[in-house]
This record gives C-alpha cells, structure tokens and sequence, in this order.
C-alpha cells in the first residue's frame, strides 16, 4: 500500500513514546532505524511481531540498528505493552495517524471479508542518511528479525 520505497528519503516525524517524550527520526540521525508499523498493543499477531524484535534486540543492535515501533495505541497502552513483554526499545503514540498517514500505511484493508480503514503492517528500514534501504510489506510477524537479518545480509 505504502508509496514510499527504497531510495526515498524517509518523512520526518515527532511524536510522544511511552516515557511521555517527544521523538522525531531527526534524533536518530547517523543511526539506522527499523521503524516498523503495527496495528494494535497486546493483539496476537502484534505480540509476536514485538517478541521477535525483542528476542532479537541486541544483535539488531550488534548492526548498529535502533527499534522504533509505531501503532495508533496510546502512551499508557505503550507502557502496559512493553511491561507485560519487557521490550527493550521505543514505541511511538500515533493516536491520529500523521505519522502512518504520512509513511503511506494507514487506509482500506480487509478485516474478516470486509472492508476497514486500519493500519497496514509494515517495515522500513532507515539508513543514518535518512534514506529508506528497505520496505517490508509482507511482514511475519514470529520471524520478523529474520526477515530483517536475511535483507540486510544480502546487501
């Protein structure tokens, strides 16, 4: 769905995290950045995605890549979510959906057959340029850092 691809330069953003801080991608400048999308705290499909990142934190981390996960949750959802799972890294509050707007993930989808306006699961990959190195569109949600280890190794 997003129209953003690789090559692009990533849109800027700030926006609250669970601490009740404003982040921007400007604060990640230098540094690349998984910036993955998903829809809901503490659903099955989003549980998984995060436990992969989790479980595979630090040697995203060993590749000099931060984790910023976004959803329309709110701040106290964020720290309901990360204590219940003890994940290491940021989530952002996208409560109006600017910033999924903007990165091209918020719109029609099918929910149970019919059709919804929610957020697309997706990744991208930031380089320290600001630049998007990748886009991953089709996103499994229990391998997700394999997914991310496998397009990053065949660089």
């Amino acid at each position: 769905m997003t129209t953003l691809k690789k090559g692009d330069k990533a849109p800027e953003f700030t926006a609250t995290n669970q601490d009740g801080n404003q982040i921007s991608l400007s604060n990640f400048k230098g540094k690349s950045v998984v910036l993955y999308f998903y829809p809901k705290d503490d659903t099955p499909g989003c549980t998984k995605e995060a436990c992969s990142l989790r479980d595979g934190y630090e040697k995203l981390k060993g590749l000099g890549l931060e984790v910023v996960g976004v959803s329309p949750d709110s701040v106290a959802s964020h720290q309901k979510f990360i204590a219940k799972y003890n994940l290491p890294f940021t989530l952002i509050s996208d409560t109006e959906r600017q910033i999924a707007t903007t990165y091209g993930v918020f719109g029609e989808k099918k929910m149970y057959g019919k059709p919804v306006m929610g957020l697309h699961r997706t990744t991208f990959i930031i380089n320290g340029n600001g630049e998007i190195a990748e886009v991953i569109s089709k996103v499994d949600t229990a391998e997700h850092v394999d997914q991310i280890l496998k397009l990053l190794q065949n660089k």
